[in-house]
């Protein structure tokens, strides 16, 4: 149903599914700007490894929260909601669309569901889960918590070691799932009319894409940028140095491993992330307009057909 609230397109998927390309090409067709909802683009330092947009489609239209944050500082949901709030009242004064492009989906909840006023964590309670995690591995772990936690560790993967240790500390130092605290979000709700599409392109073309990106991304010059990074000496345990790619090629700068090897493991990272961002738009964000498709010329018109269905007008 067409509203007259202020319009933000959302355009996600998971890794090397075209979005951004998609992105650009609705910015130029709706006279929109584009801002970042991916949480590793926001930082500087990275630009290869995290298939920033390239230059000329930054020149073509604005681009905004890429790169504008260094990768010394930690940037929370928290953070990123309240910057791409103010980017798109921003958008929204010029007389444009802001299209939100990226596939961590924590951020686009963050935005359209506010955030959870969940209680600090004391550094013992995540040790203990921490050390937990190492003791039992992953699936026993997810056992755990789903002894506490059913519905929470059904929505989790065993390999998601940040999200299975951040569900098991808030439920037991706090009683109450996450779930329960995302539903007394106290954030308050932005009133905007989000225009939802997302593309979930067949598994085998997925893993193919991401397969060949590492290496052109190692064309480009991504082992130069990990190197780069590593000299800033930054806490390992920053955001910026879990990047997808990072670990792996960090370790071959330093130990020497083969690079055959580092590929392979980054490859298969790559691969679950993306697995794990098409489990989480089919079974969280079900309400989206969901392509079964990698981008094409094709993809462009089932948009805007999309798009002039929700009351938007094409300016081109």
């Amino acid at each position: 149903m067409i509203n007259d609230k202020p319009k933000v397109i959302v355009i996600t998927g998971p890794t090397a599914s075209g979005k951004s390309a998609l992105g650009v090409d609705a910015a130029l067709a709706l006279g929109g700007e584009i801002i970042n909802a991916d949480s590793m683009q926001i930082y500087h330092e990275l630009d290869v490894l995290t298939a920033r947009p390239a230059k000329e489609d930054l020149a073509k239209v604005p681009h905004r929260l890429y790169g504008t944050m260094p990768g010394s500082e930690r940037c929370s949901a928290e953070q990123w909601r309240s910057l791409a709030l103010e980017e798109i009242e921003s958008v929204h004064r010029l007389g444009k669309i802001p299209i939100l492009v990226g596939g961590t989906g924590l951020y686009i909840r963050a935005l359209e569901k506010g955030i959870a006023n969940i209680p600090d964590i004391p550094a013992d309670v995540r040790a203990q889960a921490q050390a937990l995690l190492e003791k039992l591995g992953g699936e026993s772990f997810k056992e755990s918590l789903a002894a506490i936690d059913p519905e929470m560790a059904n929505r989790l993967h065993a390999g998601d070691r940040q999200r299975l240790i951040r569900a098991w500390e808030v439920i037991t130092h706090t009683g109450k799932s996450i779930l329960e605290w995302q539903q007394q979000a106290q954030g308050t709700v932005p009133d905007f009319d989000f225009i939802r599409f997302a593309m979930v392109p067949p598994r085998e073309d997925l893993y193919d894409n991401c397969n060949k990106r590492f290496k052109i991304m190692l064309e480009l010059g991504a082992l130069k940028e990990v190197e780069n990074l590593l000299s800033l000496e930054l806490d390992p345990s920053l955001p910026i140095m879990k990047a997808l790619g990072v670990p792996e090629l960090a370790e071959y700068l330093t130990k020497k491993v083969s690079l055959d090897d580092v590929i392979s493991r980054a490859q298969q990272n790559t691969r679950r992330y993306a697995k794990r961002q098409m489990t989480w738009i089919r079974t969280q964000y079900s309400d989206a307009n969901i392509v079964n498709e990698k981008y094409s010329e094709r993809l462009r018109g089932v948009f805007f057909n999309f798009i002039r269905q929700s009351g938007l007008t094409l300016s081109s």
